[in-house]
């Protein structure tokens, strides 16, 4: 007999990089590689291709809470979202404030910090993890 699990992704929305991270079992949060953002379409079609090829029931999407602008971020991130005009796919939304900061500093000792996305897929790692 087989459970039904949620296929659930979170991601962490920048203006360079989209962090990406899945949970297929209601338990394990697994970062995955980060969308390079070079205009805002193609981000949108590659996460789109991304929530298909995975069957993702729910996207839930980091939201900065608090700090100056927060009203502008937050308001850049709901038309990022709208871009992927998901039907099929429930939208949550889930306080990051914090999360790229505290990606940096669990991965401290593991690798240098470049600018290739794995602390924004870290970031999203701990999105998700916040809201399971």
């Amino acid at each position: 007999m087989y459970a039904f699990f949620m296929k659930i992704a979170s991601i962490d929305v920048g203006l360079k990089r989209i962090g990406v991270a899945i949970c297929l079992d209601g338990k394990i949060v697994l970062p995955q590689d980060a969308i390079l953002r070079k205009n805002r379409n193609q981000a949108s079609e590659d996460l789109k291709a991304f929530l298909e090829e995975w069957q993702i029931d729910t996207l839930v999407v980091g939201l900065p809470k608090g700090g100056s602008s927060e009203e502008e971020m937050e308001r850049r991130i709901k038309h990022f979202v709208s871009l992927l005009e998901l039907t099929e796919i429930t939208v949550e939304y889930q306080d990051e404030y914090g999360t790229s900061q505290e990606a940096k500093e669990l991965t401290q000792a593991l690798f240098r910090h470049k600018r290739d996305g794995k602390i924004d897929s870290i970031a999203a790692k701990i999105i998700l993890e916040r809201w399971l």
